[in-house]
């Protein structure tokens, strides 16, 4: 079966090493010397300062909540992954759901100005399959109303925008180091903030708000990354810029089958500097052909995702109307992401075009 993605995985023998220094330690948890090596390793790759590695990007989004006080609603995209609009609900937040541009699959900040409220906190972005968001416009727009920022950049691991990381927009980012990502460490995530404020917050908040030994200051959570996780990220780290230039291989190849047809494909920033190409969303003319295209490829041995369906104001505890989000219920009811990974061999890219383009004859 081909899967929409492929987990990245070191050499054995270099995992066993550092296997091997951690039964020597005989330390695996508790802010041990590989998760201080891997929050360092981060820092410089992606150039940031104030990075903080945790158990998973939903508890990262959490965090990011508390440490910024935030109350009432927070403005937030229904295109996305469950985990951004329940780490909401689990903290006590409202989310209220601007819709998305069409073209892009990212919020859009005109949406965003039609929602605030006087229970308006914070703004909730996604940088959506790791694309950009405007985040020129939803920077003045916080500005002018006194809204925190916080981006979901689960997607957007070693993503730069106008020549620096799209990770120093905003009050505090965060990714997600899920097996599934370009960048993994089995589970986990990081909070990343220019703030130290809000960096030593967080610290706290990260294992039960324990300041020494004998003294806990804040009502924190035990959200800690364990050192079996930092291992697995320091093995595949340099791996990141290989992944991304096989994936940029495949994403071409799709986009010169696809472009200029019946398909609306995702616009990207035009200020790109850097992408890691982590997946590729195709929307297709309706749900009927969606579905029936994903079906065909299951048939043959090719599991697409419909990412992200349904979206998140259509699930079930939510279940807001869909026509006062049209565009975002648009991309969700047609979209399907394509498999792209290292080591998808180009006869099966081939393939999979193929079967796209006799299923829609």
């Amino acid at each position: 079966m081909i899967n929409v993605t492929k987990t990245t995985l070191p050499s054995i023998n270099k995992y066993i090493k550092y296997l091997k220094k951690i039964w020597a330690n005989n330390w695996v948890t508790n802010k041990g010397k590989f998760v201080l090596d891997l929050e360092l390793e981060l820092e410089k790759y992606l150039k940031v300062k104030h990075l903080l590695a945790v158990s998973n990007g939903t508890v990262a989004l959490q965090l990011a909540f508390k440490a910024l006080g935030l109350t009432g609603e927070v403005i937030t995209t229904p295109f996305t992954f469950p985990a951004t609009t329940n780490a909401l609900i689990w903290e006590g937040l409202k989310p209220i759901f601007a819709d998305i541009d069409p073209e892009t699959f990212n919020i859009d900040p005109k949406e965003i100005e039609k929602k605030i409220t006087k229970k308006t906190s914070a703004i909730l972005a996604v940088h959506v399959f790791g694309n950009p968001c405007d985040v020129l416009a939803i920077e003045k727009i916080a500005k002018k109303f006194n809204l925190k920022i916080i981006y979901d950049s689960a997607h957007a691991f070693g993503v730069e925008f106008k020549g620096s990381t799209v990770l120093s927009w905003g009050d505090i980012n965060t990714l997600s180091f899920h097996a599934t990502k370009i960048f993994h460490t089995v589970e986990g995530g990081a909070v990343i903030t220019k703030d130290k404020e809000n960096y030593r917050k967080i610290e706290l908040l990260r294992n039960h708000g324990i300041e020494t030994y004998d003294k806990v200051v804040l009502p924190g959570i035990n959200a800690k990354m364990n050192e079996l996780q930092a291992i697995m990220g320091l093995c595949v780290l340099n791996e990141v810029d290989k992944e991304a230039v096989e994936r940029k291989n495949i994403y071409q190849k799709y986009l010169l089958a696809f472009s200029g047809k019946q398909f609306r494909l995702q616009k990207l920033n035009n200020a790109l500097t850097k992408y890691t190409y982590p997946y590729y969303p195709v929307c297709f003319p309706s749900q009927k052909i969606r579905d029936l295209v994903y079906k065909v490829l299951l048939k043959n041995g090719v599991r697409a995702r419909k990412y992200f369906y349904p979206p998140c104001h259509e699930l079930p505890y939510l279940n807001i109307d869909s026509k006062s989000l049209p565009f975002a219920t648009k991309v969700s009811h047609t979209v399907l992401c394509l498999p792209i990974y290292a080591g998808l061999a180009i006869k099966d890219v081939d393939r999979i075009i193929n079967l796209i383009e006799k299923t829609l004859k």
